[in-house]
């Protein structure tokens, strides 16, 4: 079986001192190379807290989140950051490019202080905008592309690290049918042996776009399915 790069184990997240209330509640989780997947659910379902959980931007109050078997909690904030850094590319609904550089400039963002030379960014950055049809228009201020054009520069500043896993948080939100097709096609293309893509979205024609679907209620999750044979999670 292929390499687990993040695994989620008995994980749960309480807010709250006097009155607790579980956002996640014994949650295990194990992310694979190679997956597709997609983690649905209607809001307050828990997907925001586990998407902050995978991305470790948060801490469980319990349990334990895991990259390839380097527990989470037992980093300090510094190594902790560094980590996330090298192993998760984040996308998000809203694209949060920076309006004064170019799409090539901020795909090299994503590159500073990691001791690369500005040819060095210039060319990595490059590559990521050509794998998501965008060589074309590196000269682009963010004013001057498409809401879809847009979302591809997220996706090529997220990828440009060659991180173990993508986790986008709804990447099809703002996007109209077509645009949000071709996000998916890109995303269906990163796909490799060596890495994970993870889509977190309400929208079940996105999620029928993936290989694996996580479906959440409660906090918890309540089914899991690949190749459309489902799993019940007791």
């Amino acid at each position: 079986m292929s390499e687990v790069l993040l695994s989620l184990d008995g994980v749960s997240r309480v807010f709250g001192d006097e009155v607790k209330v579980y956002a996640l509640r014994d949650v295990s989780l194990e992310i694979r190379a190679g997956d597709l997947l997609s983690i649905v659910g209607p809001s307050g379902s828990g997907k925001s807290t586990l998407l902050g959980l995978l991305g470790v931007l948060d801490l469980p109050t319990s349990g334990a989140v895991r990259i390839r078997g380097t527990d989470m909690a037992e980093l300090g904030d510094a190594e902790r950051s560094s980590m996330r850094g090298d192993s998760i590319g984040f996308v998000f609904q809203q694209f949060h490019l920076i309006p004064h550089l170019t799409a090539l400039g901020n795909v090299e963002t994503a590159l500073l202080y990691r001791g690369l030379s500005a040819g060095e960014r210039r060319s990595r950055a490059m590559g990521a905008l050509e794998q998501v049809g965008l060589g074309n228009r590196y000269g682009h201020t963010p004013i001057q592309l498409s809401g879809g054009e847009q979302q591809r520069v997220a996706i090529a500043r997220a990828i440009v690290t060659d991180p173990l896993m993508v986790l986008a948080d709804e990447p099809t939100g703002a996007l109209d049918s077509q645009n949000a097709s071709k996000v998916m096609d890109i995303f269906a293309d990163l796909q490799s042996p060596d890495r994970a893509i993870c889509v977190v979205t309400h929208d079940l024609q996105v999620a029928a776009r993936t290989e694996r679907r996580i479906t959440m209620l409660d906090g918890g999750i309540v089914a899991d399915e690949r190749l459309g044979d489902q799993v019940e999670v007791s």
